[in-house]
């Protein structure tokens, strides 16, 4: 089956683009889109999508909180893909700290586009970039600090929390630590557990908070 998408941006251009790129693509469907944030529920309901390009700047309702709404009412939610213009935005940072999935800069390449889409829809986060972790480390405090020792984390769980902050997927995880997919797969369940995160971007999120891992 192919992965669905929902586009979801105020210029009709860029989704026209999206759009483009994406349905050259015998592996990916668009099924929809939206001006708005507000228009995100419903369609998600409708559609059921498997993954949502949400932009974050829209006039009623912004991607942040369209991606809340989401995430806290639809079961079985979609993956949230943030698209945006700008990487050091706070906008993109709250975000993902909403429960988005992943980050893509529209001036993305149509290779990268395409990569990031089936990323996210596979479940392996994105990268942040550079930017976006120095702001996830500014945010740090007590709180994000002691919540991350309390986890009492593996010391193989602590290195793959590592190379989950470096971007990698499971099989690259697997590849660097010698280990088997499945191996990291059940490490990977361990940490989210032992964080109480959604997702592994929100383990990310809480390692750059908390001072485990520093901004490159």
């Amino acid at each position: 089956m192919p992965v669905s998408i929902l586009l979801v941006d105020d210029e009709p251009l860029v989704r026209s683009g999206l759009r483009a790129v994406l349905e050259a693509q015998p592996d990916i469907e668009v099924v929809g889109e939206a001006a708005d944030g507000a228009a995100v529920l419903p369609l998600v309901r409708r559609l059921r999508p498997d993954v949502v390009a949400m932009d974050v700047r829209m006039p009623l309702m912004d991607g942040i909180e369209a991606t809340r709404l989401v995430l806290r009412t639809v079961p079985g939610p979609p993956k949230i893909l943030v698209v945006t213009t700008f990487e050091n935005d706070e906008y993109v940072y709250e975000a993902l700290r909403a429960g988005a999935d992943g980050f893509l800069l529209k001036r993305a390449r149509p290779a990268e586009i395409v990569h990031a889409v089936r990323l996210v829809a596979e479940g392996d986060s994105l990268l942040f970039p550079a930017a976006v972790r120095r702001l996830a480390a500014e945010h740090g405090g007590g709180t994000a600090r002691a919540g991350l020792l309390d986890a009492a984390l593996t010391d193989r769980e602590e290195a793959v929390l590592r190379l989950m902050c470096r971007g990698m997927s499971n099989a690259e995880i697997a590849a660097t630590l010698y280990l088997g997919v499945e191996t990291v797969k059940t490490h990977v369940s361990a940490v989210l557990s032992k964080l109480g995160a959604r997702d592994r971007t929100q383990a990310v999120i809480a390692a750059y908070e908390s001072g485990f891992v520093a901004p490159a």
